[in-house]
């Protein structure tokens, strides 16, 4: 793998449990601990801690996601990655970043963009290794 690779890791949610936010009156942003598996690319998983607001049709959310695993090059380890998005038809505000220096392992030096992307095979989180 070179520098400038991207990974594709592909996963699906394999948890979803709805948090509470101290302090947060009212229904205008919701709160979840997300649990993903990660299939391909990247094999492993995560834990996010996931936000949003708005409607099922147009929503936003960001979310704290802790990923850990082993990708295709035999590397292993663990990285925090901060992303979010508009959610609604036609919008390409996906953004993310891994930050730098929550790496652990052989991703102790990751750092960069890494967002969450979807097509015909479903969603995945695209991002470059250090």
């Amino acid at each position: 793998m070179t520098d400038s690779e991207t990974i594709t890791a592909r996963f699906a949610i394999t948890g979803w449990e709805p948090a509470d936010l101290a302090g947060i009156d009212g229904d205008w942003v919701g709160a979840v601990v997300m649990r993903k598996s990660y299939t391909s690319g990247l094999v492993g998983e995560s834990v996010a801690h996931f936000l949003s607001s708005g409607t099922e049709e147009s929503r936003g959310y960001l979310a704290a996601e802790r990923v850990t695993g082993t990708i295709d090059d035999g590397r292993t380890g663990s990285f925090t990655v901060h992303h979010g998005a508009l959610q609604h038809p036609s919008d390409d505000s996906a953004f993310g970043w891994i930050i730098p220096g929550t790496g652990t392992g052989d991703f102790a030096d990751f750092g960069g963009p890494a967002r969450i992307v979807h097509d015909e095979e479903g969603p995945f989180l695209a991002f470059t290794a250090g």
